[in-house]
């Protein structure tokens, strides 16, 4: 009988690498799947339905909040985005691993559906070089600036709930890291 895959999941703080660290991932371990959110915010050009998103209209989308059909979703600015039960369930029974790239809530929030998920929290060498990051990003007001250092002050607060940290001080140490833990994971459970 084909054993049940494994669900990773990845968070954060913003201007942290995660982003890149999960695409990185995904090239040298093509045996996990990436998970797929469902949102109401509209396909873009250049979007598939089924492979970017699982695009859907805000009734639909209530309607399966009513019915838990999420693992974890939240509104944001004016759309609903969310992680559907159904997805991860299905590449899990089908032997293979997943990866969920969260927000630190969101994250915490499927360890109560799925209490056997891995949970990796990314951190910065240090708050202040996460700081000199996202200013050097140039990417928002000095107001949004502020709103991510808190954000990322709280997300820092909940790391010990993690069951693996990796320090994104050197990008390609750090990429080499998570490989290993999701490959010492995978492998342990193959055995």
């Amino acid at each position: 009988m084909k054993k049940n895959g494994k669900i990773f999941v990845i968070t954060a703080p913003s201007g942290t690498g995660k982003t890149t660290i999960i695409r990185s991932i995904l090239k040298k371990l093509p045996d996990v799947v990436y998970s797929i959110s469902a949102t109401t915010r509209g396909k873009r050009a250049n979007e598939k339905d089924g492979v970017d998103y699982f695009f859907i209209d805000e009734a639909a989308f209530q309607q399966k909040i009513s019915d838990h059909q999420f693992v974890e979703w939240e509104k944001v600015y004016d759309y609903y985005y969310g992680t559907p039960k159904f997805f991860v369930e299905k590449v899990i029974s089908e032997g293979n691993s997943i990866l969920l790239e969260l927000e630190v809530k969101g994250a915490l929030s499927i360890k109560k559906v799925f209490p056997q998920a891995i949970m990796i929290f990314l951190l910065p060498p240090s708050l202040e070089i996460l700081e000199k990051r996202l200013r050097e990003r140039k990417t928002e007001s000095e107001e949004d600036f502020q709103k991510r250092i808190e954000r990322a002050k709280m997300e820092l607060s909940l790391k010990d709930k993690f069951d693996y940290f990796i320090v994104n001080n050197n990008l390609n140490t750090a990429i080499l890291e998570l490989k290993e833990v999701i490959e010492k994971i995978t492998n342990k459970e193959m055995n």
